[in-house]
């Protein structure tokens, strides 16, 4: 059983957020595990529960919407709160409102936090909550995969202390929900290389089929994103590349309102830049989910022009052309605004750090691993693109591709976890499914729904087809 192969799907998933369930959503790169939060999210608030929507870090915490948990729980910088510091958050009323006006607790990239910080923020929302319970009675969502990067390594520590360890988690009795749906790769052989370097079962035919994209030629007209394991490297790329252009500068000043300290926190996590300089011919990309427009957050293309408005006209690599209008990231909390930055949403992409690319899907990406650090950062590189034609491989050195053991046994047990998890819902009427998910809705709003539909039928429909 622990080495069978999981298959649940987003929708088993769904099924089990919506019953209550504190959950550890989980899945390689490209599986959904935020299009799946983010609809759980909608149907949270369409239904007017309190929902905080948090990730480790503020990258991550914008493609939901959301704010750092250090923020939300009032740690900020530091890295553990004593018990007279968590005492006297009672007496912030900004962050006493916020942890108790919530519901939900969602923490996105659970794999970059630190054991000792989720146990401290069980302790804070205890204590603000004035419940034992886990978390003071939150349903808690934690998001993520433990084969990304991992968390930054404190001084002396000599291995990273993963937010599983951590007391709070073994407290909240998980679901492991482990999606197997890809949305990001559609390379068959591709796919293999990843799950290949994720259950550190590589073998000679797969690096046999990596060489073969060894400064390998990429489809004519695509200029591929360039990801570096170091800043340096890709500032010094961007620069020169733009300075070759010939034309003028086209610069965009990011625009913001709202509490000082938020605006701070969507600064350093939004991927657009406070000034923003492009000329035509720039190389760059959207980082920004809209595909209404037409664009997710890693869609590569070009500036072709500029309209009245001086809005950059961008012509993407699928051949479509783009108004690159401004975009905006937000910090909410009970419906009401409190932070809000406004950008071009896009960045020169000649080269991109491979840590700024977590969360992206490329079309095309020349990948330099001879610097690589830290476990994951071959994983985390290669599995931002959508196939193997679009990859041309600069170099590797001996850590590119290795990853932690410790995390590929823990692998095993959450793929266990998840089949069980999904037997149980599997084991269970439709009609018991939906009387445990209204009961849940009921208990987390003052009147329940409040409407005429049956707000569990409407969510699916909408979803997923059914």
């Amino acid at each position: 059983m622990v080495g069978r192969e999981t298959s649940m799907k987003q929708s088993e998933a769904l099924d089990i957020l919506m019953m209550g369930k504190n959950v550890f959503l989980t899945g390689q790169a490209g599986s959904g595990k935020t299009f799946l939060i983010n609809r759980y999210v909608r149907f949270l608030k369409k239904n007017k529960v309190g929902v905080a929507i948090t990730a480790s870090t503020g990258i991550a915490a914008t493609h939901l919407g959301g704010i750092t948990i250090h923020s939300w729980s009032g740690i900020g910088i530091k890295k553990v709160l004593t018990d007279a510091e968590i005492t006297k958050l009672n007496s912030n009323e900004r962050v006493r409102d916020r942890v108790n006006a919530a519901k939900v607790l969602i923490i996105d990239e659970v794999s970059m936090l630190h054991s000792y910080r989720l146990d401290t923020i069980n302790k804070i929302c205890k204590v603000l909550r004035h419940s034992e319970l886990p978390f003071g009675g939150l349903q808690v969502i934690f998001c993520g995969d433990f084969f990304q990067l991992p968390p930054i390594k404190d001084e002396g520590e000599e291995k990273s202390s993963f937010a599983y360890k951590a007391a709070a988690w073994g407290a909240l009795n998980l679901s492991v929900c482990y999606i197997r749906e890809q949305h990001r790769q559609w390379d068959e052989d591709y796919l293999r290389i990843l799950n290949d370097i994720r259950t550190s079962s590589l073998e000679e035919s797969t690096f046999e089929k990596l060489a073969t994209r060894l400064n390998a030629k990429l489809t004519e007209g695509i200029v591929p994103t360039k990801l570096y394991s170091h800043n340096v490297d890709v500032d010094a790329i961007n620069n020169l590349e733009l300075s070759k252009i010939d034309g003028p500068n086209h610069i965009y000043e990011m625009q913001t309102k709202g509490k000082k300290e938020l605006v701070a926190a969507l600064k350093k996590g939004c991927l657009a830049p406070e000034a923003l300089t492009i000329k035509k011919g720039a190389v760059v990309m959207f980082v920004k989910n809209n595909p209404a427009k037409g664009y997710i957050n890693g869609t590569l293309g070009k500036v072709i022009d500029f309209d009245k408005d001086a809005y950059p006209h961008v012509t993407t690599y699928a051949g479509r052309e783009i108004v690159a209008a401004p975009g905006t990231w937000t910090v909410e909390e009970n419906d009401k605004i409190l932070a809000e930055i406004s950008q071009i949403p896009l960045r020169l992409a000649w080269a991109i750090t491979i840590h700024k690319s977590q969360g992206m899907s490329l079309d095309a990406a020349e990948v330099d691993l001879s610097k690589s650090f830290s476990y994951g950062m071959g994983y985390v590189a290669l599995s931002r693109l959508r196939s193997l034609e679009g990859l041309r491989l600069l170099g590797i050195n001996q850590m590119a591709f290795l990853v932690d053991k410790e995390i590929s046994a823990l692998d095993l047990e959450l793929k266990r976890l998840s089949n069980a998890a999904s037997s149980e819902l599997g084991n269970m009427s439709s009609s018991d499914i939906k009387k445990f998910q209204r009961e849940f809705l009921n208990s987390i709003t003052a009147k329940g729904s409040g409407k005429k539909e049956d707000p569990i039928d409407e969510i699916f429909g909408k979803v997923f087809g059914s």
